[in-house]
């Protein structure tokens, strides 16, 4: 999740106006949900065991290590808003061959950590807002991937959004 790069801006001057202006605010929202759960004070509405702090942390970790892992299978297709830029290819290898937006997968389960750890009702709210703000970009971005990528959606068909529950057909 990088500042926009020239290759990026070149596509959005590509993309009508309201598309970009909708791009950006869904980045913008995500960011300050991201914000709020990392500055909110920690609570008192559930118990923090310390085993439960440590498998936070390590949860953390993880999806910190997938988002990353997400972020270079894009190479330069990986861009800042939910628009695929000129370089982007469709990606169903790797972390993509289990999840469609890895990415987002990472960064929910680092909130949802973050969150746990914290004991805070306020923070599972904002959790809870981030997860829905994800969802409402995730189907966006998977529409415009759709119009772009001829094969899109017989790979959304296969594979899950976020979670890599479903188990996958065979082709």
């Amino acid at each position: 999740m990088s500042p926009p790069t020239e290759s990026a801006a070149g596509h959005e001057g590509s993309t009508s106006s309201g598309q970009v202006r909708t791009a950006r605010l869904m980045v913008v929202g995500q960011f300050v949900l991201i914000g709020i759960l990392v500055v909110l004070p920690k609570g008192d509405d559930w118990p923090v065991p310390a085993a439960l702090t440590v498998a936070c942390s390590a949860a953390a970790v993880l999806g910190l290590t997938v988002m990353v892992i997400g972020a270079t299978g894009l190479g330069r297709g990986l861009t800042a808003t939910p628009l695929p830029n000129a370089h982007a290819q469709l990606r169903t290898g790797g972390l993509y061959r289990y999840v469609r937006h890895p990415i987002y997968s990472g960064l929910l389960l680092m909130m949802a950590a973050i969150t746990v750890a914290a004991g805070s009702g306020l923070r599972l709210l904002t959790l809870a807002a981030l997860v829905l703000l994800l969802n409402v970009k995730a189907r966006w971005e998977e529409t415009r991937l759709a119009e772009r990528f001829e094969g899109y959606a017989d790979y959304a068909d296969r594979t899950p959004r976020f979670v890599p529950l479903r188990s996958r057909r065979s082709p």
